[in-house]
């Protein structure tokens, strides 16, 4: 049985390289459409970025899968009159999950790469507090996920002791997973941002 294992651990490992690193970037569209509402008020301090670890699987001619969490802080304040209430939201932290397969041009020492596959969306701490004529307040905090489709294409520079892959990716959101509670926002279904991945 020992011998079955050590075989099974020595081909797998002939066969894929692991790659492990952090990636890293900005959005290029916002986290956050906001209504044009005139009873309404909205102010944002999100972070302009987005990091996380990463894990590559490496396989022949070109192939790869790739595993990341990328985490995003976002925080808003917003206040929305209403005809018999007023209400007011916050929202806190997201954590996003790709899993793309990833297929690599060969070369020596640039190598372009396109991937495509799945996202998972986590957004936590989003909370809203809604205060009626007759002085009832209702605290309610909430959380959910989303997944999405993502595209993605950069380049592949080998320095020896690390790769750098710099990379322009787009997540189709499957809805509006974040919709708060007056009218003021919605979360964009559309995202595009600027990474760069650090593999040792």
């Amino acid at each position: 049985m020992r011998l079955v294992l050590a075989g099974l651990l020595v081909s797998t490992s002939a066969f894929a390289q692991f790659a492990f690193g952090v990636k890293g970037g900005a959005p290029l569209t916002d986290f956050f459409h906001v209504v044009d509402n005139p009873g309404a008020t909205f102010r944002s301090s999100s972070t302009p970025f987005i990091v996380g670890p990463t894990i590559e699987v490496h396989f022949p001619f070109g192939f790869g899968v790739e595993f990341d969490a990328l985490y995003r802080k976002f925080h808003y304040d917003a206040s929305s009159n209403l005809v018999d209430a007023v209400v007011n939201g916050k929202a806190a932290n997201a954590w996003e999950f790709p899993i793309l397969l990833k297929y690599r041009v060969p070369g020596v020492i640039v190598r372009p790469f396109l991937d495509a596959g799945f996202a998972f969306d986590h957004w936590s701490g989003v909370s809203q507090v809604i205060q009626t004529p007759s002085s009832l307040l209702t605290n309610t905090n909430v959380s959910g996920t989303n997944k999405g489709v993502v595209l993605g294409a950069g380049l592949e520079f080998n320095l020896h002791l690390v790769r750098v892959s710099p990379e322009i990716r787009y997540t189709r959101w499957g809805t509006t997973n974040l919709a708060d509670f007056g009218g003021v926002l919605r979360s964009n279904q559309n995202q595009a941002e600027v990474l760069i991945g650090l593999m040792f």
